[in-house]
């Protein structure tokens, strides 16, 4: 469920509203336990994305680190190597 949380910190361009609000929406998904809410409940899941996705914006902008940008390419590029190595030992 929570596939779409990933490290949006210091990447080069910087995390885009759109992958901010990603995030946002699947943290909330987790902690409310649905993937769509009720009629009743829409808006307080609406309102808890926008407050998150708020929160992790100024995080994500506000936070300093020495370490060189980081290349979403390259990223994509180690998770894929990960998961192939986690899903294909001993599965032949």
């Amino acid at each position: 469920m929570c596939r779409n949380i990933k490290t949006l910190a210091n990447f080069e361009p910087p995390a885009t509203d759109s992958e901010i609000y990603a995030s946002a929406l699947q943290f909330v998904r987790k902690l409310s336990g649905v993937s769509r809410p009720s009629q009743a409940n829409q808006e307080a899941f609406e309102r808890a994305v926008e407050e998150v996705a708020e929160a992790a914006q100024r995080l994500v902008s506000s936070i300093t680190t020495s370490a060189p940008p980081r290349n979403r390419e390259d990223e994509l590029r180690k998770a894929r190597e990960r998961n192939h190595r986690r899903f294909s030992t001993g599965a032949q």
